[in-house]
C-alpha cells in the first residue's frame, strides 16, 4: 500500500499542478491583450480636431434665392396678397391658357371648371367649382399660389407649368367665370 501512496501522490500532484497551469493559461488568453499599433494607425486621434459648426455658416438673406423656377418663396396667403397677374387677356393667351387647363386641371375640376371632371368621383375631396360660388371673388393671387404650390388634397403644379402658363390657367379661369356671370344676368 506504501508503494501505491508513492505512486498516487506525486501524480495527483502533477495532475492538480498541471489544472493550475490550464487554468492560468485559460485566464491569460482570455485577459485582453494591449493593442500594439503601428505610429501612423493612430495619427487621426493624435492630430488636430475639426470642429464644423465652430464659425456659424452664413446667412442668407430672405428672398434672394430663387427656388420655384425663378420666384421667391411665398405661402399662399402672401400669393394672395402680393401676386397679379401680369399678361394681357389675349386670344393667344387665353388659348394656352385653355390647353394647360384641359390637360392639368380638367381630370378633377372638368372642363366647364364646374369640379365634375372624369376622376372627381374617385378623389376622397370633391374638387373646388370654380366657376360660381367662392372662387369667383378671390383674388388672381391666390389661383396662382394655389397652381404654384397645392393646396389641401390639391397637388403642386410648380414643376409642370412655368410660370407664364400658371398665369394663363388663371386668365382662362377667369373667362370661364365672366362668361358664366354673363349668362346668368342674360337668364335673369
Amino acid at each position: 500500500m506504501e508503494t501505491f501512496r508513492n505512486v498516487i501522490g506525486p501524480l495527483a500532484r502533477t495532475i492538480r499542478v498541471a489544472g493550475l497551469l490550464l487554468a492560468v493559461a485559460i485566464a491569460i488568453a482570455a485577459l485582453p491583450a494591449p493593442a500594439t499599433c503601428f505610429p501612423w494607425s493612430i495619427d487621426m486621434y493624435r492630430g488636430p480636431e475639426v470642429q464644423p459648426y465652430a464659425v456659424a455658416p452664413r446667412i442668407t438673406p430672405a428672398d434672394t434665392i430663387p427656388v420655384h423656377g425663378g420666384e421667391p418663396p411665398m405661402d399662399l396667403e402672401q400669393a394672395t396678397i402680393k401676386m397679379h397677374n401680369p399678361l394681357q387677356p389675349t386670344p393667344e393667351n387665353l388659348a394656352k391658357g385653355k390647353e394647360q387647363f384641359n390637360t392639368y386641371c380638367a381630370p378633377c375640376h372638368g372642363e366647364s371648371a364646374d369640379g365634375n371632371g372624369p376622376v372627381a368621383h374617385i378623389l376622397a375631396k370633391p374638387p373646388k367649382n370654380l366657376v360660381t360660388g367662392k372662387s369667383k371673388d378671390l383674388p388672381d393671387g391666390y389661383f396662382y399660389g394655389t397652381i404654384r404650390d397645392g393646396n389641401l388634397a390639391m397637388p403642386s403644379y410648380a414643376e409642370e407649368m412655368a410660370p407664364e402658363q400658371r398665369w394663363q390657367v388663371v386668365m382662362y379661369i377667369r373667362s370661364m367665370q365672366s362668361a358664366a356671370a354673363k349668362a346668368k344676368v342674360a337668364g335673369n
